[in-house]
């Protein structure tokens, strides 16, 4: 296994009904076929704590959720979960893909939820240090479209039931992430075909992959 000093990191993001599951399966297959070790993991999520704090977060429910206490569960999933496995894992030279990170909370809380940046950035300060993601593939698709297949999924969550306008800000949230940061992102066309977003993404990932084993 090729495994460097350090583990790069990796993010999938976008908003819903992008194909994110479908698209990291093409990105295990390409880290699979290069030999690279790696965990795949989730936000929120990615250890039982976590897991717990998400189905929090996601379930459906009568009592209004303040939009600072959701950011703060976020954060407090976060924690738990780059203190005890992206940090080590990246440490022991393994890779780390993973469903969603920081950015989606920009996104969602952010933007989707109008609490705005400062405190977000507060709050990364404190749980993340330094810690980015070398990558991050950005699925983008018109919001209509995007929840039309949601849809199709089957019961919403919590998340998935807000209305358009809500996810239009959530879109609008990630687009003012990459305009900050845009060495940082792969943005990919996510209402083509799926075989031209599967090519798509397979091409991104094989020039970050040699970009990195060189």
């Amino acid at each position: 296994m090729q495994k460097p000093a350090v583990g790069k990191f990796i993010t999938v993001e976008g908003t819903e009904g992008v194909g994110k599951s479908t698209n990291i399966a093409i990105i295990k297959a390409a880290l699979d076929q290069h030999g690279i070790d790696y965990i795949a993991t989730r936000e929120p999520g990615g250890t039982p704590f976590a897991e717990e704090l998400r189905a929090l977060l996601l379930a459906n429910r009568d009592e209004f959720v303040d939009p600072t206490a959701e950011l703060l569960a976020v954060f407090a999933a976060r924690a738990q979960h780059i203190n005890t496995v992206i940090k080590p894992a990246l440490a022991q030279g393994q890779w780390v893909l993973s469903d969603r990170f920081t950015d989606a909370t920009y996104a969602y809380q952010g933007c989707g939820r109008q609490l705005g940046t400062a405190l977000i950035e507060q709050l990364e300060r404190l749980v993340q240090k330094n810690l980015q993601p070398d990558l991050t593939v950005y699925l983008d698709v018109d919001v209509q479209v995007g929840l039309e297949r949601a849809a199709q999924r089957g019961e919403l969550d919590r998340f998935e039931q807000e209305d358009i306008a809500f996810f239009e800000r959530v879109r609008a949230g990630y687009h003012a992430r990459i305009e900050s940061a845009p060495a940082r992102y792969c943005v990919i066309d996510a209402g083509q075909s799926l075989e031209a977003v599967q090519g798509d993404v397979k091409k991104q990932l094989q020039q970050f992959i040699e970009s990195q084993l060189r």
